[in-house]
């Protein structure tokens, strides 16, 4: 915390020297006024916390809450984060690729997509949104590596970790969906689908013997 200073100026005040012959009938110097005190200079308020400072703190609660429905509004807030990309024209993008998805329409989804990441390729969540519509198309090598981008990017993004692990299991690899529902579950402990294909996957594997 900066420490402030006040410093105080003393005033030196000059008085006239009389003749000594006048000194009887001179009339007594004022007394002199105490120096004003300086005011205090006006603590500034603290800066807004950033962006990556939001998340931050918004994932250190998410790691320690224990009620799955307050974890679920602490997702949320981190999802309204991820989804903010600071440019109108690429949330604009987002919207319309949103609505092309919804009705199925993934070319042009896809189309929208592709100029969000070109635009803005810092932005992971127009990176996850492709590989979702990329998923949804079972193009999951394209999605796989949507996705490996978006983790680059935000190696927390539970979502992207998720569509990871589906993708392995649909892929038959379910070892490799294990240790990503885990990633999840390490980020996002009270996620219930996680927590549930944890037991399944857990189950399955220690049937076959792996």
């Amino acid at each position: 915390m900066r420490i402030l200073f006040v410093f105080i100026v003393p005033l030196f005040v000059s008085g006239t020297v009389l003749p000594a012959l006048a000194q009887d009938q001179a009339t007594p110097p004022a007394e002199t006024a105490p120096p004003a005190a300086t005011p205090p200079e006006a603590t500034p308020p603290p800066p807004a916390p950033t962006k990556q400072g939001r998340l931050d703190q918004l994932f250190a609660d998410l790691k320690r809450e224990r009620n799955e429905k307050a974890a679920e509004r602490i997702a949320g807030r981190i999802w309204n984060e991820w989804n903010q990309s600071g440019s109108a024209s690429i949330d604009l993008m987002m919207q319309w690729a949103q609505k092309a998805m919804e009705d199925q329409k993934f070319d042009v989804a896809l189309d929208f997509l592709d100029q969000v990441v070109t635009l803005q390729p810092d932005y992971a969540e127009g990176w996850n949104r492709r590989a979702t519509v990329h998923f949804m198309m079972k193009n999951y090598g394209k999605s796989m590596a949507d996705i490996d981008r978006t983790l680059q990017l935000e190696p927390r993004h539970f979502g992207a970790l998720s569509g990871l692990a589906q993708i392995m299991a649909e892929t038959g690899h379910k070892q490799s969906a294990l240790e990503a529902w885990q990633k999840v579950l390490a980020i996002y402990p009270m996620m219930r689908s996680a927590q549930n294909q944890v037991s399944t996957l857990s189950e399955e594997l220690a049937g076959e013997g792996i």
